[in-house]
């Protein structure tokens, strides 16, 4: 599936098809993560039945701690 990641173009495997199994693939599951599909802001109790299609864009936030 070609999708459109943070303005980068990727190719994903066909067994990434939802946005947990995106964030999985990433190994941001366990991460405070925002993420934006299509230019809607989604909940997180609707990542695991959020499906992605060819030609999605998805903008993925997560926040690193520091000082």
């Amino acid at each position: 599936m070609n999708v459109v990641i943070n303005g980068d173009a990727m190719v994903l495997p066909e067994t990434v098809n939802s946005v947990s199994r995106l964030l999985e693939h990433f190994n941001l599951e366990q991460k405070v993560v925002i993420v934006e599909l299509n230019q809607h802001i989604l909940d997180k109790s609707m990542h695991a039945e959020t499906i992605l299609t060819d030609g999605d864009r998805i903008e993925i936030v997560h926040f690193v701690g520091g000082g």
